[in-house]
């Protein structure tokens, strides 16, 4: 079955291009390292709670949009290793000087990775 890793950012709203360039460069990473699918939402209903919410989670400020973004993978075993061979990839330390700054921080960023154990699909 398929694994999904999963993040929650807050972002600078002026960065928002920035942020979509950024995902469009380092997100082909995920999929030469066995990713099938890459998705990054751009917050546009996202109400405040009334005990938590995604603002708060990741401590976005009046200035800052919270970006919600999955990846899917085949399972576990090639998230394992595809994320192994990422973290090891000089194309996403963020030290590189070769590198060019995320346009958010993160350190407020919040991810899990996720084994579905429910999924429907529409019939064709």
């Amino acid at each position: 079955m398929s694994y999904i890793d999963g993040f929650v950012i807050a972002i600078p709203t002026a960065n928002k291009q920035a942020f979509i360039d950024h995902a469009r460069k380092f997100d082909t990473v995920f999929l030469e390292y066995g990713a099938t699918r890459i998705v990054e939402g751009w917050g546009d209903d996202v109400p405040d709670g009334k005990l938590t919410d995604f603002r708060r989670a990741v401590q976005a400020g009046a200035d800052e949009t919270v970006a919600f973004s999955w990846v899917e993978w085949p399972d576990k075993a090639t998230r394992d290793a595809g994320m192994k061979k990422m973290m090891e990839d000089p194309r996403m330390d963020p030290s590189n000087p070769d590198n060019e700054p995320m346009p958010f921080d993160g350190k407020r960023m919040i991810f899990g990775g996720f084994a579905p154990v429910v999924e429907l699909t529409r019939p064709a």
